[in-house]
């Protein structure tokens, strides 16, 4: 017998042994999630279809905004919802991103990773804090835009089972926050 053979007899029956009995269930049962991330999860996990209607701020005409789908789901044993999308238009071209929220118990908000990619661009960044307000899920953070931090935010609106409407306002002056992408949300 091998030196390998051998380990694999001993250490095997002992690993097997060893792993507790949760660990062999699944990882986000809905009962281990915690109750933000299950809130999360309830609205946004699934697989939808997506529409952006408004871009940079101006009105896009029909037909001419960004279409794509996107693919959301509870991760890390429901302590992070992981949402991929891909959206391709005329006016605003092609879009790849990936997006992780998570709950910070330590400060009572969820947190952003957010990936996106361009033909022209690609990064991650972490992405302000969110909070419910109410049935209104928003994002705070802020953008560097021609070298000046402006005010962003990301609120999600109109949620029902089935869709929601995601809106990116960004400052324009004086406190005042101007949509800049509006996507409309349907589930498949």
């Amino acid at each position: 017998m091998s030196v390998f053979s051998l380990i694999l007899a001993l250490v095997l029956p002992c690993l097997a042994e060893g792993v507790p009995k949760e660990a062999k269930e699944p990882l986000h049962k809905e009962s281990a999630v915690i109750p933000e991330m299950a809130r999360l999860a309830k609205v946004f996990a699934g697989d939808w279809n997506t529409v952006e209607i408004v871009q940079h701020g101006s009105p896009v005409p029909n037909g001419e905004g960004r279409r794509g789908i996107v693919h959301a789901r509870l991760t890390g044993g429901g302590t992070a919802l992981v949402s991929e999308g891909h959206s391709v238009g005329i006016v605003g071209g092609d879009l790849q991103w990936l997006i992780t929220i998570w709950w910070d118990p330590h400060t009572n908000f969820y947190r952003f990773l957010t990936c996106f990619r361009t033909p022209t661009d690609a990064g991650c960044e972490l992405r302000g804090t969110a909070r419910w307000n109410g049935d209104t899920f928003v994002n705070d953070y802020e953008e560097v835009i021609n070298g000046k931090r402006i005010k962003a935010q990301d609120v999600w609106t109109d949620i029902t089972p089935n869709s929601h409407t995601l809106t990116e306002s960004r400052d324009v002056g004086n406190g005042v926050m101007k949509p800049y992408v509006v996507s409309h949300n349907t589930r498949q």
